[in-house]
């Protein structure tokens, strides 16, 4: 739900939710360990969702 919310505040509209049970392959909650990627690829990311979800908006809105 945070990441709907962040999208609603990025686009300024109130998405409409329509709640229903877990469906099958539905997972609560997921969690990676990515260390070992970055150490491969020597990147590690810092942009925040907030930030990201605002500036894929924005980018999308000039391109579309």
């Amino acid at each position: 739900m945070q990441f709907i919310e962040t999208l609603e505040e990025a686009l300024g509209k109130k998405a409409i939710k329509k709640m229903t049970d877990m469906q099958a392959g539905d997972v609560k909650e997921t969690s990676a360990d990515t260390s070992e990627l970055n150490r491969w690829v020597k990147f590690k990311p810092n942009t925040s969702i907030k930030e990201g979800v605002k500036r894929f908006v924005d980018w999308y809105k000039i391109y579309y």
